[in-house]
């Protein structure tokens, strides 16, 4: 299809990866059927050190209930250089036919446990706060009815520089990763301005794309609006990843693909179906050819 005239054409490359098609087949594995080989470790308290998960507090944010959860690697040690993973969750009050569900805590979070079986990257998970900026929100981000998305986006300017300060991560290396809600947040709020873009170097959203959805409730939901904030994207790569279909949603690859194509989107965009039907982040603790690929390419964006 044809651009529309004044919005965004990034030039690059797309790559397909491993998604040949994007119908069901019969006998789609559930991940239940795959015995996992990680387990996310337990939330501990005190703070964070080698191989511990712990809530943490931005120090501007003391007082209120806003937190967020910080992992360091098995491998982590002082004065180092770390790639860091940053995530955000799905809506809570999640549930379907297969039996997937999630809670929409920061602290459920699975992504970037397994994306990197704990090595050699910090990991945070960051909340969506309430409109005044004083609480972790589950469902979408911001108050109701408006679902405005400042707050969030100020908690992420402040604390990934600060994560990084404080525990050796690489400002230049920095990926965001979202499951549902948080794959929408990957371009949502992840592009939400530019001083917010600068912040990552590459993004892994997984399952329901910026600009895909019908009728969501937050403002600019639309698609030239996705397509506008994918403008300050540039080159930097995304991995996009979705189960081999989605019966509970309304997006998918081949969707997002649609999408790219109708408002002259071009991009560095890697695309991958993870192997199976569930509408789940718990897909990366099981082996799969998807999380082979996935480790790959984060392997050469990450420099590590």
């Amino acid at each position: 299809m044809r651009s529309r005239p004044g919005l965004p054409t990034v030039a690059a490359v797309l790559a397909l990866v491993g998604c040949a098609t994007t119908s069901t087949p019969a006998n789609s594995p559930d991940i239940r059927d795959v015995a996992p080989d990680l387990a996310v470790p337990p939330l501990s308290s005190g703070a964070p050190a080698a191989g511990k998960r712990v809530k943490e507090t931005h120090p501007d944010y003391a007082g209120t209930s806003v937190f967020h959860v910080t992992y360091l690697p098995r491998d982590w040690q002082p004065g180092r250089r770390y790639p860091v993973i940053v995530e955000y969750t799905g809506n809570g009050g999640y549930r379907n036919e297969h039996g997937d569900t999630c809670s929409g805590r920061v602290e459920d979070s699975k992504l970037g446990y397994g994306i990197t079986a704990g090595q050699s990257y910090l990991w945070v998970c960051l909340p969506y706060l309430n409109g005044s900026g004083t609480a972790n929100v589950n469902k979408w981000w911001g108050d109701k009815p408006t679902y405005l998305p400042d707050s969030t986006v100020a908690y992420a300017k402040k604390t990934v520089p600060w994560i990084c300060a404080k525990y050796g991560g690489d400002p230049s290396r920095v990926i965001l990763t979202g499951f549902s809600r948080g794959s929408i947040a990957c371009n949502y709020i992840g592009l939400h301005d530019d001083e917010i873009s600068r912040l990552w170097s590459a993004f892994i959203p997984y399952s329901v794309y910026d600009g895909t959805g019908r009728g969501w409730p937050y403002p600019n939901w639309q698609p030239p609006y996705a397509a506008l904030r994918l403008k300050r994207l540039g080159n930097r790569p995304q991995f996009i990843c979705d189960e081999i279909s989605s019966p509970d949603s309304n997006v998918d690859i081949k969707s997002t693909r649609a999408m790219f194509s109708q408002y002259g989107v071009r991009g560095n965009f890697t695309f991958c179906l993870t192997g199976f039907h569930n509408h789940n982040d718990a897909w990366v603790l099981r082996p799969s050819e998807a999380r082979t690929k996935l480790r790959k390419w984060l392997g050469k964006v990450a420099g590590s």
